[in-house]
């Protein structure tokens, strides 16, 4: 069914009175202003709030350097001093206002400090939820909080609360037969917000101790806390819309529409969130394993709910989809355990002893640093080529994460500088060049 809006027949006309209702307050309020307690009033808060603004001047930068002083103080501290710094102003202004209504209430009538005590509301108003909305991190929903809880309270000091949400529930569109108003919808976005930081606490709080839990796995870990958050936004999602009494099956027409739609559309990253939770289930692969697919070799950073970030030795971060993971041929280098051989290949001469070349071989791989001498290395021929006897040399590491093209290296130049010391030679191949001459006969030249 189609979305639009639908205007209501008497909504204009309640939209009017509304409208004529606020002029002729504010006419009231104007004309009011003309008395004379009234304009004394308006001339007293005027007063006071260029007052705190003169001491805002004179005393912030002295708060400033104050505040420069105590570096020995941790950060939350600091950061409270330079929110309250930020806020002289406002502050001053209430520690002179309110005294001032507390007087006037005691020495005249108090309809004659009406208006201070409406400026002193608004400004206490706006200092708590200044203060209050600095706990929330994100900038964003922390500017929308403040502001819409600056306007609330507002409205509801200056006693027009019923006004505005008048207005809001007389503008109003349907889906199927559910009808959802301007003011069901703020209601929504506050609770549903309220529940979401909420449901973000204790994600963050039992994710922290599910963390730490040795006797639980990486790969149940990553699983035990991303089935933990779908659970709470989406028990925070819809329990806020039933909180505010949206019926959840008058969606039921739009909702299937939009996943007949989404599921055609997103067939990749649903293989992707069904891969992700196989892989976490299996346990075949987990943040910190070293695993090779294709071209690519680095260990696992982390487990997301579409891809696994790989990072290689050279600092790249690869995000492989986590399809790729099921249906292709992963190498884990350490997925039972963390030990890793390692082969090279290399050729002495016939003239050189072999006993005397595997014993020299198998001390200068145990020379190297990161080559286990629990698990010995050994050396044997696998065969008589052209021109030298072939051996291969096998060793173990238990640290892939710390690469292995390095340990290699390493190898090879250990064998190099112990065949140097022991006068054993690494042939290579021998060639003879023949030059034709200009009287057909051949030329023997040895290269």
């Amino acid at each position: 069914m189609p979305l639009w809006w639908i205007m209501e027949g008497d909504t204009i006309t309640i939209i009017q009175e509304i409208a004529l209702g606020l002029w002729a307050q504010a006419q009231l309020f104007l004309t009011g202003l003309m008395r004379p307690w009234n304009a004394y009033q308006v001339g007293i808060v005027l007063s006071v709030f260029l007052v705190a603004h003169i001491m805002a001047k004179i005393f912030g930068p002295l708060a400033r350097d104050w505040m420069r002083e105590r570096e020995g103080w941790p950060i939350w501290r600091m950061r409270i001093l330079v929110m309250l710094h930020r806020r002289l102003r406002l502050m001053f202004f209430i520690i002179m206002i309110w005294p001032l209504v507390w007087i006037m209430r005691e020495a005249t009538w108090p309809s004659r400090s009406y208006l201070l005590a409406v400026a002193g509301n608004l400004a206490v108003a706006w200092l708590v939820i200044a203060i209050v909305t600095r706990l929330i991190r994100n900038t964003f929903l922390r500017s929308m909080v403040r502001y819409v809880s600056w306007t609330w309270v507002t409205l509801s000091i200056l006693n027009l609360t019923d006004e505005a949400q008048a207005i809001l529930e007389s503008a109003a569109f349907e889906i199927g037969e559910t009808r959802l108003s301007l003011w069901l919808l703020v209601q929504a976005v506050i609770v549903i917000g309220i529940l979401f930081a909420l449901a973000r606490f204790i994600s963050t709080v039992t994710s922290a101790q599910v963390r730490k839990n040795d006797d639980i796995s990486p790969s149940m870990q990553v699983l035990v806390v991303k089935f933990m958050q779908v659970l709470l936004y989406g028990a925070a999602f819809f329990i806020g819309l039933r909180t505010v009494g949206v019926d959840l099956t008058g969606l039921a027409v739009l909702s299937g529409a939009i996943g007949v739609g989404l599921g055609f559309g997103l067939q990749k990253v649903v293989s992707n969130l069904v891969s992700g939770i196989i892989i976490l289930l299996d346990k075949s692969i987990k943040p910190g394993d070293v695993i090779s697919l294709g071209e690519t070799f680095g260990w696992i950073n982390s487990l997301g709910a579409r891809y696994v970030s790989i990072t290689t030795r050279d600092g790249r971060e690869y995000l492989i989809p986590n399809e790729d993971l099921i249906t292709g041929q992963v190498v884990n280098w350490s997925h039972s355990n963390d030990f890793v051989r390692l082969d090279i290949y290399f050729g002495t001469a016939y003239g050189d002893d072999p006993h005397k070349v595997r014993k020299i071989a198998i001390e200068a791989a145990t020379s190297v640093d990161r080559v286990l001498s629990s698990k010995p290395p050994v050396c044997h021929i696998v065969g008589f080529g052209d021109s030298s006897v072939d051996y291969i040399l096998r060793f173990w590491i238990h640290d892939p994460t710390g690469g292995l093209t390095n340990i290699r290296g390493n190898v090879y130049l250990a064998l190099w500088d112990a065949f140097q010391a022991n006068d054993i030679s690494i042939p290579f191949p021998q060639r003879e060049v023949r030059m034709l001459g200009d009287n057909g006969g051949d030329m023997p030249h040895d290269g």
